[in-house]
Formats: structure tokens, sequence, C-alpha cells
């Protein structure tokens, strides 16, 4: 693990919640840990594991999209009672759901964000690109970070 790239902080204990990463096939896992490194016990487990696969596949379009030489940014971004993750990229071109044939090898990746999100969408953002985001309704999120929204 490189220095920075903790993640054993929770939710509640104001850890970072932006990093960015580099353009390597290594930072899906990367990006997987840290936003799973900041949920604490409070999110279910079947709701963290949805988190989980949606960040690796808005990652992974990130990465296919984001220009070489370019890193993409991880927020997260706790709510009342909803936790956001957005992935920031500075590739052209909007994503969207596509209907893959059974042998296509590409093109499921949104639709498991459509099936396992609350919601989600694609944002313009400052700067070149785009911000493809998750939200994940989370009962029971950690009383220090509704408190930090409401500041």
């Amino acid at each position: 693990m490189a220095p920075g790239d903790r993640t054993s902080n929770t939710l509640g204990e104001s850890p970072p919640r932006k990093r960015r990463f580099a353009r390597r096939p290594r930072s899906v896992s990367r990006a997987r840990e840290f936003v799973v490194g900041l949920l604490g016990p409070e999110v279910e487990a079947g709701v963290a594991d949805d988190i989980r696969l949606c960040v690796s596949e808005l990652v992974t379009n990130a990465l296919r999209h984001t220009p070489p030489g370019r890193e993409f940014l991880v927020c997260v971004l706790p709510g009342r009672d909803v936790l956001r993750v957005e992935v920031h990229d500075a590739g052209t071109g909007v994503p969207y759901l596509c209907a893959p044939a059974a042998t296509d090898d590409r093109g499921r990746g949104l639709r498991l964000v459509d099936a396992l999100a609350d919601d989600w969408g694609v944002s313009d953002r400052a700067g070149p690109g785009k911000a493809a985001w998750a939200e994940f309704k989370v009962a029971g999120m950690p009383p220090a970070a509704r408190q930090e929204e409401s500041r």
C-alpha cells in the first residue's frame, strides 16, 4: 500500500473523501478499497456489496475514457441517509445504458449500476470531462457524517 492509501477510517471519523487515482488497471481495486474503507459497520453488508460493485464499474468506465497521462477522481459524499459516489474523468462522451448482445464482452457495467444503485447519472464538472455518480440509501449513516453534511 502506498503512503496516503490508508482506508481504515469510516465516514464518521472525518477521513479524506476524495482521492485521485492513476489511469492504471490496479486503480480499480484501489478505488474500490478507498470507498469501502470509508463505510462503517452501520452500512448493511448487502448495500456495501452493491456500492463495491458499482464503484468498480464506474471506475472501469473512467479508465477506458480518461485520456492517457491523466488521473481520475473518486469522491464519496455522505448525505442524510444517502451515500453518493462520484467518479470524475477528463474523457469525452457521456456514459449510457447499452443493450449488449449475448456474445458482447462489454456494455453491461451501467446496467449493473442501474440495477443496484438507488439512483445514478452523469453530471458536468469544472474542467474537461464529466462526473458519473451513483447514490445509495444508507439507513443508519454515522451521526458524525450527518452532522458534517448540515454544516
